[in-house]
């Protein structure tokens, strides 16, 4: 009599842990193929055990999926699972191996001077974070009296001095020196990629079989070599001029069409993009300082005025604008590069061919119909004014695709083509919006004594955008 075998699904992580992730495994016997660095592909089977599949996430996921019961494993970074259990210690996340490779550490980091100041008691502590649960824990065990909790994308070191005085970000074992002209204050966490489990799951099934190897193959790992990022770069000069603009440019793949723009509107730049990750490059322009930090931070910096201009995208602004709707953050310019739809997406699977075979297919369920996305707020939005009944938003930092259909029955996502989400088995039903790169300012920003520098920055690059149409 056949036995059918014991089905164990894993989250596997994109970016940093990949590779060594995917050597471990292949020394393991698991015998995943398409598990590389350049895969496109997030649902995979092990050729060794036939109950074993995988799908990719990123990092910042895969401790939740577990945790919720859609994973029965999982590899990611401590400092994710760490971060989920700050805020919900209960939950159903089993840490079981720590498997060694990508040591890092999170850091509370300052400026160079602020680290030398003492900060009086009934000033609140501004501490900006990818880890906002961590940030809230490490700041009442400090027993800080007054303190805000600014959660970003990513690049927190960019923003202290003049934005926060705290960061909370990682770096390698032993580094007291971050880009941006930052030291370390004190260690919040060691880290390294771990093996994780549902309880449930753990408790319930005989996984000793598909582990067993993987153990046995620790520590034969090559050692990761250390990438651009996480050499220490040269110390960068802080701006003091209070009455500077401001200027926020964008990060990742939208850098080479705003250094585009930047050359046609006559903008000359020094450092950026920048080889060692120098957040604080160079402007010709006099009164103009500049910050290099990710784009879907831009709308709510600008609405707190820690910036006077920034170069985001208008569907990152939209996304800000649904949860502030009396928000000062406004769009200035279009600056039409960066052109994309934002649409609603399910699996070929689906009967669905519009939103309103998608509104009866809402009604229908019993259970929350669940809408993943980068854009939360563009989402739940999107949710409610189409009634789909029921329903929860599912957070996500990218890979957004793989979520369906099994962990997700909506994706709320930016797309060019569509290729990509018809060569994972999805379709389009529908077409909120279209999106292009835009300039942003603060609304009374405008009306300040830096209204004319403000503007003659915008004049630039105007024309630069009416030269190219």
């Amino acid at each position: 009599m056949k036995v059918n075998p014991v089905q164990i699904k894993i989250a596997l992580p994109k970016g940093r842990l990949l590779k060594q992730t995917a050597d471990l495994l292949r020394l393991a016997g698991w015998d995943i193929s398409g598990y590389t660095e350049d895969t496109r592909f997030y649902r995979l089977q092990s050729g060794a055990f036939p109950g074993l599949s995988a799908k990719v996430f990123h990092e910042k996921d895969i401790p939740i999926q577990v945790a919720i019961g859609n994973y029965d494993l999982g590899i990611c970074g401590l400092d994710w699972i760490e971060e989920l259990l700050a805020k919900y210690p209960s939950s159903a996340v089993v840490k079981v191996k720590d498997l060694g490779y990508d040591t890092t550490a999170l850091y509370v980091a300052a400026s160079e001077t602020a680290a030398q100041k003492r900060q009086t008691v009934d000033t609140a502590v501004r501490i900006a974070s990818e880890y906002p649960n961590l940030a809230e824990s490490f700041a009442l065990k400090s027993r800080l009296r007054h303190f805000n909790i600014f959660p970003v994308w990513g690049a927190a070191e960019a923003y202290p001095p003049e934005n926060a005085d705290l960061a909370l970000l990682a770096g390698r074992t032993g580094q007291e020196l971050f880009n941006g002209n930052l030291v370390a204050l004190t260690k919040v966490l060691d880290s390294s990629a771990y093996l994780v489990a549902n309880r449930d799951s753990w408790q319930s099934k005989d996984m000793s079989r598909i582990l067993g190897p993987v153990y046995l193959n620790l520590g034969k790992l090559a050692p990761a070599s250390a990438t651009v990022s996480e050499r220490h770069p040269r110390r960068r000069a802080v701006a003091t001029d209070t009455e500077a603009v401001r200027l926020a440019l964008p990060d990742g793949h939208q850098q080479k069409p705003a250094v585009e723009l930047l050359n046609k509107a006559g903008i000359k730049m020094n450092d950026y993009p920048s080889p060692t990750g120098n957040r604080r490059p160079g402007i010709d322009l006099p009164g103009v300082v500049v910050k290099v930090i990710r784009p879907q931070d831009m709308p709510l910096q600008v609405a707190n005025g820690n910036f006077d201009l920034a170069l985001t995208g208008r569907d990152w602004l939209r996304d800000h604008l649904y949860k502030f709707p009396s928000s000062p953050a406004v769009e200035v310019l279009d600056l039409k590069f960066g052109w994309v739809k934002i649409v609603a997406v399910v699996s070929n699977e689906l009967p669905v061919k519009d939103i309103y075979s998608l509104r009866q297919l809402a009604a229908h369920r019993e259970a929350p119909f669940r809408v993943a996305s980068e854009y939360v707020n563009i989402a739940d939005k999107y949710a409610r004014d189409n009634r789909l009944g029921m329903y929860r938003v599912i957070p996500t930092w990218g890979a957004t695709e793989a979520f369906l259909p099994d962990d997700a029955d909506l994706l709320i996502e930016n797309t060019q083509t569509g290729r990509t989400l018809a060569s994972h088995n999805l379709k389009i039903v529908d077409t909120l919006f279209e999106s292009t790169a835009c300039l942003v300012s603060n609304a009374e920003t405008l009306k300040s004594g830096k209204a004319k520098r403000i503007e003659s920055v915008a004049a630039l690059l105007r024309r630069a955008v009416e030269d190219a149409s």
